[in-house]
């Protein structure tokens, strides 16, 4: 296979204009894999299911206990697909961001996008507790894009170069983490502890109303992303390298941008402030099936759907009784990781 090689300071990756042939195994790995730890996730509460009924009565075949349809298709089934949608928006929203800015550590809960989100979230939490709970995805989302329309426009100079964007985007993260502390200093109990509980990111609860809504969100802008992976396999060569091979950078960028927005932003809005996995998701799809867009896209979305749902398995099954949020376990597990990322690129 042909590949040419890009240089991330201070990374290398090597890039194929087509898909790794390995990504139709690692995606059939990783999806058996997934489909495994979502039946014993189903399966696993209070009310413990064998994971031969659960898989029986998701087939809709007869099982031993007439109540397992209720206690799986309503209350455990709709938080597990929540916990994968959440975790695959987050793993798209990281390659694009990785993919545009060009560097390894980047990362939509990094450069501000999901400290806007929370900020957004959180504001309405607080000072409109009564307001619709369907206005929470639309609210981080124009709390994401807001953040990234200024980052964008603060990194522009001739151009909107992927150092700047990384840095200016430090910059809001910490701007946007200080008010949404500010909003909870300020704010009454009642609505500061149901903001908290959002803030540690956790699916507890979740259900088909919230799949519903984000479905629409990760399945036309996951698409888009896709479409859209030979683009940014193009800006990956540099700027210069675009131009002089006819991509209009600035537009490409821009949409790969809102596009990133849009996927962190719904998943933000849905499971709460679930840190790391679009961070480490790109880069264990990356050493999988190498780092064309193309396949890496897919298997990044994947790996990030089974890590949310393992994170909040475990947080279910380790304390038990008591429950830690998923957001909390993959923080125990991304923070040293980015640290190890951080060591290993200098």
């Amino acid at each position: 296979m042909t590949k040419q090689w890009l240089i991330i300071r201070p990374q290398v990756l090597p890039i194929s204009w087509k898909s790794d042939r390995r990504v139709p195994g690692v995606l059939l790995i990783l999806t058996l894999i997934t489909l495994v730890a979502m039946v014993i996730s189903v399966g696993y509460g209070e009310y413990q299911i064998a994971p031969l009924d659960v898989v029986k009565t998701l087939l809709g075949l007869p099982t031993t206990n007439g109540d397992y349809a209720f206690i799986i298709n309503t209350l455990r089934l709709p938080r597990t697909i929540v916990a994968f949608l959440v975790g695959g928006g987050m793993a798209i929203a990281g390659t694009i961001t990785q993919g545009i800015t060009r560097n390894p550590l980047a990362a939509p809960g990094i450069i501000g996008v999901n400290a806007g989100a929370t900020l957004a979230a959180v504001t309405l939490l607080v000072l409109l507790p009564n307001a619709p709970i369907s206005l929470l995805p639309f609210a981080a989302f124009v709390g994401a894009l807001t953040v990234a329309l200024l980052i964008y426009l603060l990194a522009w100079q001739e151009g909107s170069s992927p150092v700047r964007l990384i840095l200016v985007g430090i910059g809001f993260n910490l701007i946007a983490g200080a008010l949404t502390n500010l909003m909870i200093t300020f704010g009454e109990i009642n609505n500061v502890s149901q903001a908290l509980v959002w803030l540690a990111g956790s699916v507890y609860g979740r259900g088909w109303s919230q799949v519903l809504a984000l479905i629409p969100w990760i399945g036309i802008f996951g698409a888009i992303a896709f479409y859209l992976a030979r683009e940014l396999n193009t800006l990956n060569l540099g700027d210069e390298v675009a131009r002089g091979l006819g991509s209009r950078v600035e537009w490409q960028r821009g949409l790969l941008l809102l596009t990133s927005v849009a996927l962190a932003g719904s998943s933000v809005a849905t499971a709460g402030a679930v840190g790391f996995v679009g961070l480490m998701a790109p880069h264990i799809g990356r050493q999988l099936v190498g780092a064309s867009h193309e396949g890496l896209l897919p298997v990044a979305a994947m790996m990030g759907g089974m890590l949310v749902v393992c994170a909040d398995l475990l947080g279910r099954v380790m304390f038990a009784p008591l429950e830690l949020p998923c957001g909390i376990i993959t923080a125990v597990v991304g923070a040293p990781y980015f640290v190890y990322l951080l060591i290993k690129n200098r």
